[in-house]
């Protein structure tokens, strides 16, 4: 985690609760537009959108669901996948997680997620890096929030979430309804009507649901 990255994040993130979750305070940005800009000038054009600086509404309802069941987290080894700010993982650290690793491919989200961590007094191991075509370590329960938004990112995300839960890792994600979601691989586990910033999902709530993924139909995602 750089000095600067830190300084950033610190400097245009302001540390409040999650509306959805409040037993987790994150590093928000108030005004996503501005945050854009200045991330694409400053930080260059190939960084990653500021994803870590706003709770998405797939991850508020993971989130709160691992919050409500600390027994999918309690004592196991916990794997956050495009962790954005590291809610989820804070929400599985905080449930009693034996370990928890947050893997993220912008290095300000990896600081976002580090201060985050501190300031709810959990250990997150946050982690640089693109995982999508590797393996899920020794991770026994894998959380996404969010991360269907795209063909090419779901047909990545979803090959790894596959294997992953082949090789016998429970894989849990949050989805708000986005085009991309494979709904025939996962059965439901809870729905949330979740506050979001209108200025991001056009809305003020996102009907937001917690899916299971079933490891038993080939990789193959067409």
């Amino acid at each position: 985690m750089s000095a600067l990255s830190t300084a950033f994040v610190r400097l245009h993130a302001r540390l409040a609760p999650v509306a959805f979750v409040p037993e987790v305070r994150l590093h928000q940005a108030d005004e996503p537009i501005g945050l854009w800009e200045l991330t694409e000038g400053e930080f260059r054009s190939d960084q990653p959108p500021p994803f870590w600086a706003f709770a998405w509404a797939g991850g508020q309802g993971l989130a709160r669901y691992v919050t409500d069941h600390p027994q999918l987290s309690a004592g196991r080894r916990v794997l956050d996948l495009a962790s954005g700010s590291g809610l989820v993982a804070i929400a599985a650290a905080r449930a009693g997680a034996a370990a928890v690793r947050a893997v993220e491919v912008d290095p300000l989200a990896v600081a976002a997620i580090t201060l985050n961590a501190e300031a709810n007094g959990v250990r997150v191991d946050a982690e640089l890096a693109d995982i999508l075509d590797g393996e899920a370590g020794d991770a026994e329960v894998i959380f996404a929030g969010d991360v269907f938004y795209s063909a090419a990112m779901t047909n990545r995300v979803l090959r790894f979430l596959l294997r992953a839960a082949r090789g016998g890792a429970q894989v849990l994600v949050g989805d708000p309804g986005r085009a991309f979601l494979p709904r025939d691989r996962f059965d439901e586990l809870a729905s949330y009507d979740v506050p979001v910033s209108e200025a991001l999902e056009s809305v003020r709530v996102k009907r937001t649901t917690v899916w299971q993924l079933r490891a038993g139909r080939p990789e193959a995602t067409g």
